[in-house]
């Protein structure tokens, strides 16, 4: 079954205490935290302060996604806030290789995401520093859009990169993933699904995580 993690992005601010310990009463895994800096993606989120606050009242995986410039900046504030997994952009910089193996050394899992323009090929050399890779299947920024179609192929591509390398790197997938299309993007190779309006808007937020959960058997 796949790893589930609600997208944090999506969840009602005005009540982040109670849709906290709804995550953790449910079948969800972990807490998928998407921070913004309106210079990468067109948007602005929250950071360190929202994220350390969470944390205190959380009791799964914080699974933090930076869609930020110049990610290395900050990778020591993330792990002191509670990152679990930090994951960063392909798109950001030139010395992805260097940030990856600091994320590491601070103690957290080291992740990559790359944007539905970026080939899955980009990362071959180094997916044996990558415990997770995050396909995004939308254009980053904001929740609530539709899941690209040709993101099945890229999952397909990154399973058999994977598994010639010898690597357990998880593939995860964040942007559109509904209940309706949830067993195929599994089926296709994917490990970890992201959900935010899926999860959130849902009349029964346990009920939507417990039907993805299901998705994979």
């Amino acid at each position: 079954m796949p790893i589930i993690a609600p997208s944090m992005l999506s969840a009602d601010f005005l009540n982040l205490g109670a849709e906290i310990d709804m995550i953790n009463d449910s079948e969800a895994d972990w807490f998928h935290l998407d921070v913004m800096d309106g210079q990468f993606v067109p948007n602005i989120s929250y950071g360190m302060p929202i994220i350390a606050h969470m944390k205190k009242r959380a009791k799964k995986i914080f699974d933090v996604h930076l869609m930020i410039e110049q990610p290395e900046r900050y990778l020591a504030d993330f792990k002191k806030a509670g990152a679990d997994y930090l994951t960063v952009h392909y798109e950001t910089g030139y010395h992805i290789h260097r940030t990856l193996t600091s994320i590491r050394a601070l103690g957290m899992k080291a992740g990559l995401a790359i944007n539905p323009h970026t080939p899955v090929e980009m990362v071959r050399d180094i997916i044996h520093e990558i415990d997770l890779l995050l396909v995004m299947s939308i254009n980053p920024g904001f929740g609530g859009q539709q899941f690209l179609p040709l993101t099945f192929n890229k999952i397909r591509q990154a399973k058999e990169m994977i598994t010639k390398a010898g690597s357990n790197t998880l593939i995860e997938i964040d942007g559109g993933v509904t209940l309706e299309n949830a067993a195929e993007i599994t089926a296709a190779g994917a490990d970890v699904l992201v959900a935010g309006n899926t999860v959130f808007s849902s009349s029964d937020p346990k009920a939507a995580i417990k039907s993805l959960k299901q998705a994979g058997k």
